[in-house]
Protein backbone atom coordinates (compact mmCIF):
# COMPACT_ATOMS: atom_id res chain seq x y z
CA UNK A 1 0.00 0.00 0.00
CA UNK A 2 0.96 3.58 -0.83
CA UNK A 3 1.40 5.41 2.37
CA UNK A 4 1.97 9.69 3.03
CA UNK A 5 2.79 10.79 6.40
CA UNK A 6 2.98 14.17 7.17
CA UNK A 7 5.20 15.22 10.34
CA UNK A 8 7.70 13.80 11.50
CA UNK A 9 8.18 14.79 14.89
CA UNK A 10 8.94 11.72 17.69
CA UNK A 11 5.70 10.12 17.21
CA UNK A 12 5.71 10.47 13.29
CA UNK A 13 9.03 8.90 13.31
CA UNK A 14 8.46 5.78 15.00
CA UNK A 15 5.00 5.56 13.10
CA UNK A 16 7.06 5.76 9.96
CA UNK A 17 9.54 2.73 11.04
CA UNK A 18 6.75 0.61 11.96
CA UNK A 19 5.45 1.15 8.23
CA UNK A 20 8.53 0.43 6.58
CA UNK A 21 8.95 -2.55 8.89
CA UNK A 22 5.52 -3.36 7.56
CA UNK A 23 6.99 -3.06 3.79
CA UNK A 24 4.67 0.03 2.83
CA UNK A 25 5.85 2.30 0.38
CA UNK A 26 6.46 5.57 2.19
CA UNK A 27 6.50 9.08 1.26
CA UNK A 28 6.78 11.74 4.00
CA UNK A 29 7.36 15.26 3.94
CA UNK A 30 8.07 17.48 6.89
CA UNK A 31 9.05 20.99 7.44
CA UNK A 32 12.67 20.72 9.05
CA UNK A 33 14.25 18.16 6.35
CA UNK A 34 17.05 17.42 9.10
CA UNK A 35 14.53 15.15 10.52
CA UNK A 36 13.74 12.77 7.06
CA UNK A 37 17.32 12.05 6.91
CA UNK A 38 17.36 9.47 8.57
CA UNK A 39 13.66 7.54 7.51
CA UNK A 40 15.35 8.16 4.18
CA UNK A 41 18.37 5.96 4.13
CA UNK A 42 16.11 3.44 5.89
CA UNK A 43 13.96 3.31 2.68
CA UNK A 44 11.55 6.21 2.88
CA UNK A 45 10.73 8.47 -0.35
CA UNK A 46 11.12 12.47 0.82
CA UNK A 47 9.30 14.87 -0.82
CA UNK A 48 9.78 19.03 -0.57
CA UNK A 49 5.83 19.44 -0.11
CA UNK A 50 2.77 18.38 1.51
CA UNK A 51 1.35 18.17 -1.70
CA UNK A 52 3.53 15.42 -3.33
CA UNK A 53 3.22 13.01 -0.39
CA UNK A 54 -0.91 13.32 -1.16
CA UNK A 55 -0.52 12.70 -4.64
CA UNK A 56 2.09 9.75 -4.20
CA UNK A 57 -0.55 8.05 -1.35
CA UNK A 58 -3.12 6.26 -1.40
CA UNK A 59 -3.48 6.87 2.49
CA UNK A 60 -2.27 9.88 4.26
CA UNK A 61 -1.33 10.32 7.50
CA UNK A 62 -1.12 13.48 9.07
CA UNK A 63 0.62 13.60 12.52
CA UNK A 64 0.77 17.08 13.53
CA UNK A 65 1.05 19.13 16.71
CA UNK A 66 -2.36 21.06 16.19
CA UNK A 67 -5.61 22.13 13.94
CA UNK A 68 -3.64 24.97 13.00
CA UNK A 69 -0.61 23.09 12.23
CA UNK A 70 -2.84 20.63 9.48
CA UNK A 71 -4.76 24.09 8.22
CA UNK A 72 -1.32 25.35 6.70
CA UNK A 73 -0.87 22.10 5.98
CA UNK A 74 -4.16 21.74 3.51
CA UNK A 75 -3.36 25.55 2.53
CA UNK A 76 -0.44 23.82 0.37
CA UNK A 77 -2.63 21.21 -1.45
CA UNK A 78 -4.61 21.47 -4.30
CA UNK A 79 -8.22 20.05 -4.87
CA UNK A 80 -6.70 17.80 -7.49
CA UNK A 81 -4.84 16.04 -4.92
CA UNK A 82 -7.14 15.43 -2.42
CA UNK A 83 -9.53 14.14 -4.83
CA UNK A 84 -10.54 10.57 -3.98
CA UNK A 85 -7.38 10.28 -1.65
CA UNK A 86 -7.83 9.61 2.24
CA UNK A 87 -6.77 11.40 4.84
CA UNK A 88 -5.77 10.09 8.36
CA UNK A 89 -5.73 12.45 10.98
CA UNK A 90 -4.03 10.91 14.18
CA UNK A 91 -3.21 14.06 16.07
CA UNK A 92 -5.02 15.19 19.68
CA UNK A 93 -7.20 17.80 18.35
CA UNK A 94 -10.70 19.11 19.62
CA UNK A 95 -13.96 17.45 18.15
CA UNK A 96 -14.98 20.40 16.60
CA UNK A 97 -11.85 21.49 15.06
CA UNK A 98 -11.90 17.44 14.01
CA UNK A 99 -15.05 18.16 12.11
CA UNK A 100 -14.53 21.65 10.43
CA UNK A 101 -11.02 19.71 9.07
CA UNK A 102 -13.76 17.00 7.55
CA UNK A 103 -15.28 19.52 5.95
CA UNK A 104 -12.77 21.16 4.55
CA UNK A 105 -11.74 17.66 2.72
CA UNK A 106 -14.96 16.51 1.84
CA UNK A 107 -15.51 19.55 -0.08
CA UNK A 108 -12.72 18.69 -2.08
CA UNK A 109 -13.89 15.41 -2.70
CA UNK A 110 -11.61 13.73 -0.16
CA UNK A 111 -12.39 11.09 2.42
CA UNK A 112 -11.48 11.48 6.21
CA UNK A 113 -10.97 9.61 8.74
CA UNK A 114 -9.54 10.50 12.57
CA UNK A 115 -7.50 8.46 14.30
CA UNK A 116 -5.81 9.72 17.49
CA UNK A 117 -3.75 6.96 19.02
CA UNK A 118 -2.72 6.10 23.02
CA UNK A 119 0.51 4.85 23.41
CA UNK A 120 4.28 6.21 22.89
CA UNK A 121 6.99 5.54 20.97
CA UNK A 122 7.53 2.10 21.93
CA UNK A 123 4.08 1.13 21.31
CA UNK A 124 4.22 3.18 17.62
CA UNK A 125 7.49 0.68 16.99
CA UNK A 126 5.35 -2.59 17.97
CA UNK A 127 2.13 -2.06 16.43
CA UNK A 128 0.35 -1.93 19.74
CA UNK A 129 -0.86 1.29 19.82
CA UNK A 130 -4.52 2.34 20.41
CA UNK A 131 -6.20 3.96 18.15
CA UNK A 132 -9.61 5.03 18.50
CA UNK A 133 -10.97 6.56 14.62
CA UNK A 134 -13.99 8.36 13.98
CA UNK A 135 -15.59 8.93 10.73
CA UNK A 136 -17.80 6.99 7.86
CA UNK A 137 -17.94 3.37 8.25
CA UNK A 138 -16.91 3.00 4.57
CA UNK A 139 -13.56 5.18 5.14
CA UNK A 140 -12.70 3.15 8.03
CA UNK A 141 -12.41 -0.27 6.76
CA UNK A 142 -10.64 1.44 3.46
CA UNK A 143 -8.24 2.10 6.44
CA UNK A 144 -8.72 -0.88 9.02
CA UNK A 145 -5.66 -3.15 6.96
CA UNK A 146 -3.18 -0.03 7.37
CA UNK A 147 -4.50 0.78 11.19
CA UNK A 148 -3.77 -3.13 11.96
CA UNK A 149 -0.28 -2.71 11.12
CA UNK A 150 -0.33 0.00 13.96
CA UNK A 151 -2.63 -1.22 16.45
CA UNK A 152 -3.87 -4.69 17.60
CA UNK A 153 -7.01 -3.67 17.58
CA UNK A 154 -7.97 -0.50 16.39
CA UNK A 155 -11.56 0.49 17.30
CA UNK A 156 -14.30 2.26 15.13
CA UNK A 157 -15.62 5.01 17.56
CA UNK A 158 -18.46 6.40 15.80
CA UNK A 159 -18.54 9.67 13.53
CA UNK A 160 -16.02 12.28 13.26
CA UNK A 161 -15.51 14.19 16.83
CA UNK A 162 -16.20 11.04 18.77
CA UNK A 163 -12.84 9.83 18.48
CA UNK A 164 -11.09 13.14 19.11
CA UNK A 165 -13.40 13.46 21.93
CA UNK A 166 -12.64 10.16 23.72
CA UNK A 167 -8.58 10.54 23.24
CA UNK A 168 -9.04 14.28 25.01
CA UNK A 169 -10.78 11.98 27.84
CA UNK A 170 -7.75 9.70 28.17
CA UNK A 171 -5.13 12.68 27.70
CA UNK A 172 -6.77 14.45 31.02
CA UNK A 173 -6.57 10.97 32.73
CA UNK A 174 -2.82 11.15 31.95
CA UNK A 175 -2.44 14.81 33.30
CA UNK A 176 -4.56 13.95 36.34
CA UNK A 177 -2.86 10.63 37.20
CA UNK A 178 0.41 12.11 36.69
CA UNK A 179 0.57 15.42 38.77
CA UNK A 180 -1.65 13.19 41.76
CA UNK A 181 0.81 10.83 41.79
CA UNK A 182 3.72 13.46 41.11
CA UNK A 183 1.90 15.38 44.56
CA UNK A 184 2.08 12.20 46.77
CA UNK A 185 4.88 11.19 45.78
CA UNK A 186 6.23 14.37 46.56
CA UNK A 187 5.07 14.47 50.12
CA UNK A 188 6.74 11.49 50.76
CA UNK A 189 9.65 12.31 49.84
CA UNK A 190 9.54 15.96 51.90
CA UNK A 191 8.79 14.05 54.95
CA UNK A 192 12.23 11.48 54.29
CA UNK A 193 9.95 8.31 54.56
CA UNK A 194 10.75 5.50 52.80
CA UNK A 195 9.43 5.54 48.85
CA UNK A 196 9.90 1.49 48.34
CA UNK A 197 7.15 1.36 51.59
CA UNK A 198 4.98 4.35 50.26
CA UNK A 199 4.71 2.01 46.76
CA UNK A 200 4.31 -1.34 48.43
CA UNK A 201 0.85 0.31 49.92
CA UNK A 202 0.11 2.13 46.58
CA UNK A 203 1.05 -1.29 45.15
CA UNK A 204 -1.36 -3.32 47.03
CA UNK A 205 -4.40 -0.63 46.69
CA UNK A 206 -7.33 -0.21 44.51
CA UNK A 207 -5.55 3.61 43.64
CA UNK A 208 -2.63 1.87 41.61
CA UNK A 209 -2.23 2.28 37.63
CA UNK A 210 0.92 1.29 36.18
CA UNK A 211 1.75 4.57 34.95
CA UNK A 212 3.36 5.24 38.49
CA UNK A 213 5.77 2.47 38.11
CA UNK A 214 6.83 3.75 35.18
CA UNK A 215 7.21 7.04 36.28
CA UNK A 216 8.70 6.33 40.09
CA UNK A 217 12.55 6.32 38.59
CA UNK A 218 12.63 9.95 36.57
CA UNK A 219 10.69 11.83 39.22
CA UNK A 220 12.83 9.93 42.25
CA UNK A 221 15.98 10.88 40.05
CA UNK A 222 14.54 13.45 38.23
CA UNK A 223 15.39 12.50 34.82
CA UNK A 224 12.95 13.58 32.21
CA UNK A 225 15.63 13.22 29.01
CA UNK A 226 14.45 11.07 25.70
CA UNK A 227 10.96 11.82 26.09
CA UNK A 228 8.21 9.68 24.76
CA UNK A 229 5.76 12.07 24.98
CA UNK A 230 7.23 15.89 25.91
CA UNK A 231 5.54 18.03 28.78
CA UNK A 232 4.76 20.96 26.26
CA UNK A 233 2.47 18.46 24.46
CA UNK A 234 0.56 17.44 27.44
CA UNK A 235 0.17 21.05 28.63
CA UNK A 236 -1.10 21.69 24.52
CA UNK A 237 -4.18 18.67 25.38
CA UNK A 238 -4.64 19.41 29.19
CA UNK A 239 -5.71 23.53 27.96
CA UNK A 240 -7.09 22.15 24.95
CA UNK A 241 -9.36 19.78 27.23
CA UNK A 242 -10.35 22.83 29.72
CA UNK A 243 -11.25 24.65 26.22
CA UNK A 244 -13.85 22.33 24.70
CA UNK A 245 -15.10 21.33 28.46
CA UNK A 246 -16.17 25.10 29.17
CA UNK A 247 -18.02 24.87 26.32
CA UNK A 248 -19.93 21.93 27.61
CA UNK A 249 -20.43 23.67 30.57
CA UNK A 250 -18.49 21.49 32.97
CA UNK A 251 -16.85 22.09 35.78
CA UNK A 252 -12.86 22.43 35.76
CA UNK A 253 -11.53 23.21 38.56
CA UNK A 254 -9.33 20.79 39.84
CA UNK A 255 -7.56 20.22 36.07
CA UNK A 256 -7.29 23.98 35.70
CA UNK A 257 -4.82 23.73 39.11
CA UNK A 258 -2.99 21.04 37.36
CA UNK A 259 -2.75 22.77 33.92
CA UNK A 260 -0.99 25.43 36.14
CA UNK A 261 1.59 23.03 37.79
CA UNK A 262 2.37 22.13 34.12
CA UNK A 263 2.91 25.71 32.86
CA UNK A 264 4.59 26.22 35.67
CA UNK A 265 6.76 22.84 34.49
CA UNK A 266 7.51 24.54 30.93
CA UNK A 267 8.54 27.34 32.81
CA UNK A 268 11.42 25.53 34.34
CA UNK A 269 12.67 25.14 30.75
CA UNK A 270 11.32 21.09 30.69
CA UNK A 271 9.01 21.42 27.61
CA UNK A 272 10.86 18.99 25.66
CA UNK A 273 11.19 16.41 28.41
CA UNK A 274 9.40 13.61 29.79
CA UNK A 275 6.08 14.87 31.26
CA UNK A 276 6.81 12.87 34.14
CA UNK A 277 8.56 16.28 34.38
CA UNK A 278 5.44 17.61 35.97
CA UNK A 279 6.77 16.62 39.60
CA UNK A 280 9.37 19.14 38.65
CA UNK A 281 6.57 21.83 39.07
CA UNK A 282 4.94 20.21 42.37
CA UNK A 283 8.34 20.22 43.69
CA UNK A 284 11.02 22.55 42.50
CA UNK A 285 14.59 22.05 43.40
Amino acid sequence: MKIGLIGIGLMGQALSERLLERQHTLTIYNRSPNKTAALQSQGAQVVSNANAVIQASDITLFMLSDADAIHSVLDTTTADSVNNKLIIQMGTIAPAESREIADRIRQQQGQYLESPVLGSLPEARSGTLIIMAGGQEADYQTALPLLQDLSKEPRHTGDVGHGATIKLAMNQLIAGLTSSFALSLALVEKEQIDVSQFMDIVRDSALYAPTFDKKLDRMLNRDFSNPNFPTKHLAKDTHLFLSVAKQLGLNTAALQGIAEVLDATLEQGLADTDYSAVFSGVSPE
